[in-house]
């Protein structure tokens, strides 16, 4: 695609001093300074909103861009994507326009208003639109899959199905190809073929609740509704109580017949892109995921899980008062609203409104005190905000709802572990974090909290080091365990071993204060005290916790002899055994 950047760069270099003092807190929708005569003013403004993921704030400051240099299509590309990603759909239809008069192969402006046109019924449009559009492994599977919905909203069931089945592609295409298939069969009314067509599907990816729940859907309107309960409990062993599958199984029980997946094109394109979208989301394609699952609301609002996995994503990029907006918008009738409300109450904590996060909470579970989901949601806020001795009453009260603990439970008796601990209740503390390991024997943030808990009180010290070496091999690249081992050894009068570890910890998380701490504390003790000086300046700039801070002043000013260091917990003999 071309584009004006010399004449964009020189108005850049031109306007830059008027931006110097540009704070990140600017890039916010709701402070939005005028810029309207300084192009590079707007430009770096939207280029930091951008990279805060602040899209409200991008468009508003991209808008502007627009009307201080119309015509460069740099900015036109910008403000096209970012308007996508923000759910502005209609204003960036008409940039799609534009778009394609530029470089008629651009995919994601071909996408668009092949969408536009699918909304419309206009199928032939949308075909010529996908057909022009510059494809890639997920440009090829979108486009054909869109396409065959076109055909089935064109009353060519057989031209769509054939069309899928002519896609080559990698492996993970087998998946989606044989839903997709199977969804237009049924739809079309083609029971014998939807079937086969959908259990293939079921079978490829059984992990996939919409695979299940569209063969499920049509066993039980084929006079097989053993084989949809089947499918539904089979989906439950592996994520048990999901409100769609409870509400189904009703719906089975009650002796009603459940009606297709889905039944219209539209319908069947949204189903496309919010596939898609939410795998990219979960492969770190965030931005594209963006475009596919508001693309996927826009054509079709009712999707049960767009919406929802949408907000996921916005959790997922840190900004929870974009994931209330969507929550909000989840319809009473959902059986999904449940959920919606815990992870609403979740986001409300996130944004600093504790107080409604808990009331909202407390409220459904007085409603319904068997609501494990809102309980655990509950505890985990308690336990973010510190508040230790709640957040282990809280997570007592879910574990009594389950009576036959598995290993899927092992994170309640460990997240109680660690409630109780820092709420000083030691023996309750060890007693769950056993229980955590008996249920999930290799899970490394036990064996690393349980481990560095009795080295660091001197007691198991053999077993509690082997712990830790064993949760820092099974996660070799997580900072918090490799800095425990570093100061396990700390601990233990290992310095030497400490530095190599500590060091290691820092590589992946420079960042951190505590392991910035830590590293210069092992430094000074093997004589490196300059560099221990470095390190500890590094965590007082990091925004440590105010007790830690005092502490690290202290050593900055007067050395580590100046503050209380804990004795090594082993004698000097001792210390050189293991290793």
């Amino acid at each position: 695609m071309t584009t004006r950047r010399s004449t964009f760069s020189a108005a850049l270099a031109a306007g830059l001093a008027a931006v110097l003092t540009l704070s990140p807190g600017l890039a916010r929708a709701e402070a939005v300074p005028d810029f309207d005569t300084s192009l590079a003013g707007n430009y770096l403004a939207a280029r930091l909103a951008s990279t805060e993921r602040d899209q409200d704030a991008a468009v508003v400051y991209l808008r502007n861009l627009m009307k201080l240099d119309a015509r460069n299509e740099e900015i036109l590309e910008r403000t096209f994507f970012a308007m996508l990603m923000d759910g502005q759909i209609d204003d960036a239809m008409k940039l799609a326009d534009r778009l394609v008069k530029i470089d008629r192969t651009h995919r994601v402006a071909r996408l668009a208003l092949a969408v536009r046109s699918i909304k419309k019924g206009h199928y032939q449009t949308a075909r010529t639109n996908l057909a022009l559009s510059v494809r890639g492994p997920i440009g090829d599977l979108t486009a054909t899959l869109l396409a065959a919905w076109t055909f089935f909203g064109s009353g060519n069931t057989k031209g769509a199905v054939e069309l899928i089945d002519r896609l080559d592609g990698p492996d993970w295409y087998a998946p989606m190809k044989e839903l997709h298939a199977g969804l237009i069969l049924d739809a079309a009314g083609q029971k014998k073929e939807a079937g086969r067509r959908l259990e293939a599907a079921m079978k490829a990816d059984p992990g996939s609740l919409r695979a299940i729940d569209a063969y499920a859907r049509w066993a039980s309107r084929n006079d097989n509704t053993e084989a949809a309960l089947a499918a539904y409990a089979a989906f439950d062993k592996q994520l048990p109580n999901h409100p769609i599958v409870l509400a189904a199984i009703k719906e089975l029980k009650a002796g009603k017949q459940l009606p297709p997946l889905v039944k219209t094109a539209q319908e069947g394109s949204s189903e496309v892109l919010y596939g898609l979208g939410a795998t990219l989301g979960r492969q770190g394609g965030e931005d594209l995921a963006l475009v596919y699952l508001q693309l996927a609301i826009w054509l079709y609002p009712e999707h049960p899980f767009a919406s929802l996995t949408l907000a996921d994503l916005y959790e997922q990029l840190k900004q929870p008062a974009k994931a209330i907006e969507v929550y909000e918008t989840v319809p009473d009738s959902s059986p999904l609203k449940r959920n919606a409300q815990v992870q609403l109450a979740v986001n409300l904590d996130a944004t600093d409104h504790y107080k409604e996060a808990r009331a909202q909470l407390e409220k459904m579970i007085a409603a319904d005190p068997k609501d494990i989901e809102a309980i655990i949601a509950l505890g985990k806020i308690q336990q973010t905000r510190k508040m230790f001795s709640e957040c282990a009453g809280t997570y007592s009260k879910a574990i009594a709802l389950i009576p036959q603990p598995a290993r899927g439970n092992w994170a309640l008796f460990y997240f109680r572990g660690v409630c109780n601990e820092r709420s000083k209740n030691w023996p309750a503390a060890e007693a769950d974090l056993k229980k955590a390991l008996e249920l999930n024997p290799d899970q490394p943030h036990v064996l690393n909290y349980l481990g560095y808990s009795w080295v660091d009180q001197g007691t198991n010290l053999d077993q509690g080091l082997d712990m830790i070496r064993k949760a820092a091999k099974l996660r070799p690249d997580d900072g918090p365990i490799v800095d425990s081992l570093g100061w396990a050894y700390y601990r233990l009068g290992r310095y030497d071993d400490a530095v190599v570890q500590l060091e290691r910890a820092i590589e992946l998380m420079p960042q951190d204060p505590v392991i910035n701490d830590h590293l210069g504390d092992a430094y000074w003790k093997v004589g490196r005290k300059l560099e221990a000086g470095f390190q500890w300046n590094h965590a007082r700039d990091l925004k440590p916790e105010p007790d830690d801070l005092a502490k690290i002043v202290q050593k900055i000013n007067k050395g580590l002899d100046s503050v209380d260091q804990p004795a090594p917990v082993r004698k000097a003999e001792e210390q050189q055994k293991g290793g």
